[in-house]
């Protein structure tokens, strides 16, 4: 029951923008952390950008000054908006909302979009 929906991936040259969105159903966003992650080719997933319940922002150090991540709880949404894009930029983007409890962790992924950053 519980769906979180990428969208917004594309193909652009560097120096582009892309506002990349996840959208959540089956749950209330705004009781979750939520993340952005990514994954390219030959590498491990790693935590791009974090948002929290709270409103705690963090940004893994090769994205701060070009990324920023957001929350509409209104639509139930969060977004990363992405600009002055790199072709080191280039991986699958993954939405993850997270709670945790001192004896579980709720966790939800949704299934990826694409953003490829190239002449």
């Amino acid at each position: 029951q519980v769906q979180l929906v990428e969208s917004g991936g594309d193909s652009v040259p560097p120096g582009g923008s892309l506002r990349l969105s996840c959208a959540a159903s089956g749950i209330i966003f705004s009781g979750y952390a939520v993340g952005w992650y990514r994954q390219a080719p030959g590498k491990q997933r790693e935590l791009v950008a974090e948002i929290t319940s709270s409103g705690t922002i963090n940004y893994v150090d090769s994205v701060k000054g070009r990324f920023t991540i957001s929350r509409d709880n209104a639509k139930n949404t969060v977004y990363l908006q992405m600009n002055s894009l790199k072709p080191e930029d280039t991986a699958v983007y993954y939405c993850n909302a997270r709670k945790t409890y001192i004896w579980k962790e709720n966790d939800y992924w949704g299934q990826g979009t694409q953003v490829t950053v190239s002449i």
